[in-house]
């Protein structure tokens, strides 16, 4: 099954310095229809005016995986981590047993990403954050994991899910693909770009995305990605 998202009828919220949109019900947007997609249970879509952001606030027992879309977010938390993600690039946070953080974006212009939560698959634990440089060129036309918990994924920021961060530049006229194992559930959206995402068996079912349209996936062994336009995509495999 393939279902298309449209931007245009997510939750919103303006708050002035804080321009939101949710995928999923979160904070006063509630539709029963979307309070989560397997273990993923947030993706909000938030644009941050220059020298806002948010203040100090607590989470626990949850996997919170901020992609970075435009600018550059500054973490600082209760246990010393202070740090500086920019555009194309993830940073992790495991809640664990409770951290208090700000995310702020200390930049001149706006700040824009992905803001994504995954139940983890245990509660409790020691409360952790993280949060590096990715190279660029390594995602060019395949789909590359940021943050994972699943084994093979070394390379990736550790999540404590059975889940998958994964983030991919496709050109123009070009095609990827993804395989998934069974039960899987995927959620993808294209940071720009507009694509079109079919079942990678041959006649399988497809739709046309535009930029920041939710695509929600499962029961497919294998998707195909072509590019409509140059496309940015980040894509969430999780149980």
């Amino acid at each position: 099954m393939i279902e298309l998202r449209p931007f245009a009828g997510l939750g919103a919220a303006n708050h002035g310095w804080l321009d939101a949109h949710h995928h999923f019900s979160f904070a006063n947007y509630h539709d029963p229809a979307r309070t989560n997609w397997g273990r993923l249970r947030v993706w909000n879509d938030d644009t941050i005016a220059p020298q806002t952001g948010f203040p100090p606030h607590p989470h626990r027992d949850m996997e919170i995986v901020t992609y970075v879309r435009k600018g550059a977010i500054t973490h600082q938390d209760n246990m010393g981590n202070a740090g500086r993600t920019v555009a194309g690039d993830v940073q992790v946070m495991s809640a664990g047993t409770g951290i208090q953080h700000a995310e702020y974006n200390l930049e001149a212009g706006e700040t824009q990403i992905f803001q994504i939560w995954i139940l983890p698959d245990s509660r409790g634990g020691a409360p952790d954050w993280g949060t590096r440089p990715f190279p660029k060129d390594d995602r060019a036309g395949r789909f590359v994991a940021l943050a994972s918990g699943q084994d093979g994924d070394g390379d990736a920021l550790p999540i404590r899910a059975d889940a998958r961060v994964l983030g991919a530049t496709v050109p123009f006229g070009e095609t990827t693909r993804y395989e998934a194992a069974p039960g899987r559930h995927l959620y993808l959206v294209s940071t720009r770009g507009r694509i079109r995402v079919a079942d990678g068996a041959a006649g399988g079912e497809a739709v046309e995305a535009e930029a920041r349209d939710g695509v929600a996936i499962t029961g497919l062994s294998s998707l195909t990605v072509t590019a409509l336009e140059d496309a940015e995509i980040v894509l969430v495999d999780a149980a």
